[in-house]
C-alpha cells in the first residue's frame, strides 16, 4: 500500500523471525480437527496474491481446496500422503500454460489500470518481455520458467505461514497428470506443479521435535566482504 508505515511496535524482530524459521517444518501428520481461521487464511491468501515474480507476470493459478470428498479423490494420485486429505486447507500450485504475447497485453493493460497510466506508455516494457517470451527456445523452456516463479511463491506462502503459526507441508510427490484431470486445469491452460497442504500439526506428529538437520553456514553462504 503506496505510504504504508509501521510502527516499530509493529515490526517482528530478528529473532521473532529467526525462532519462526526453526519452528517451521514440513508437516507429516495434520490435525484434521483444526481448521484455520477465516482472517487468517485471508491473510495466506494475500501472501499468494502478493507474490513476487519475474517481470511481475504471475504466471501461475493458485487452487485453495477445501472440500474433503475431492481431496478424497486426489489422495489416490498424491501416493497415499494422508497431508492432503487431514490439512485443513490444500493449496494446489499451477502454471499458466500459455503465457504469449496476448498474455502480455492482458498483464499490461491490468498495470495501466492498478496505475492509472495509459496504456500506451507501457508498450516499451511490454516490448522488452515479449522479447523475452520470444528468445525461450520451445513452449517447454517458458513453462519451465513459469514453474521456477510458482516455487516463489512458495516460498513466500509457507513463510508467511511460519510467522503465523500455521504449518504447511510441500509435497511434489503426487501424479500432476491426474491432479490435472480431476480439477480440469488442462481445459483452464493450467498445469499443476506442487502442493502445499496447510493447517495445524497433530500432537502424534514425532517429526514436530526432530531438530533440522542443515549443513554449517560457513558450508552454505559465503560472505565476499
Amino acid at each position: 500500500m503506496a505510504g504504508f508505515m509501521s510502527t516499530t511496535s509493529e515490526i517482528a524482530s530478528p529473532q521473532f523471525a529467526l525462532e519462526h524459521l526453526q519452528w517451521r517444518y514440513a508437516t507429516k501428520q495434520f490435525d484434521p480437527a483444526k481448521k484455520i481461521p477465516t482472517e487468517t487464511w485471508n491473510v495466506l491468501e494475500q501472501s499468494l496474491v502478493l507474490s513476487p515474480s519475474s517481470f511481475g507476470l504471475q504466471p501461475w493459478k493458485f487452487l485453495v481446496i477445501r472440500n474433503l470428498e475431492l481431496r478424497q479423490q486426489l489422495l489416490e494420485h498424491s501416493w497415499g500422503q494422508k497431508q492432503v486429505v487431514d490439512a485443513s486447507h490444500l493449496v494446489v500450485f499451477a502454471i499458466q500454460k500459455n503465457i504469449d504475447a496476448a498474455y502480455v497485453d492482458r498483464y499490461i493493460v491490468r498495470m495501466a489500470e492498478v496505475q492509472q497510466v495509459p496504456v500506451e506508455s507501457l508498450q516499451g516494457f511490454a516490448k522488452v518481455v515479449k522479447g523475452f517470451l520470444d528468445q525461450r527456445p520451445s513452449p517447454s523452456d517458458v513453462q519451465a520458467w513459469a514453474t521456477r516463479q510458482v516455487y516463489i511463491a512458495l516460498g513466500q506462502f509457507m513463510t508467511t505461514a511460519a510467522m503465523l503459526e500455521i504449518d504447511t507441508c510441500p509435497m511434489e510427490g503426487f501424479v500432476p497428470a491426474k491432479y490435472d484431470e480431476v480439477l480440469g486445469l488442462s481445459e483452464q491452460g493450467y498445469a499443476s506443479v506442487v502442493l502445499c497442504p496447510t493447517g495445524y500439526r497433530s500432537a502424534e506428529d514425532k517429526y514436530a521435535a526432530k531438530p533440522k538437520v542443515r549443513f554449517a553456514t560457513q558450508e552454505v553462504v559465503q560472505n565476499l566482504d
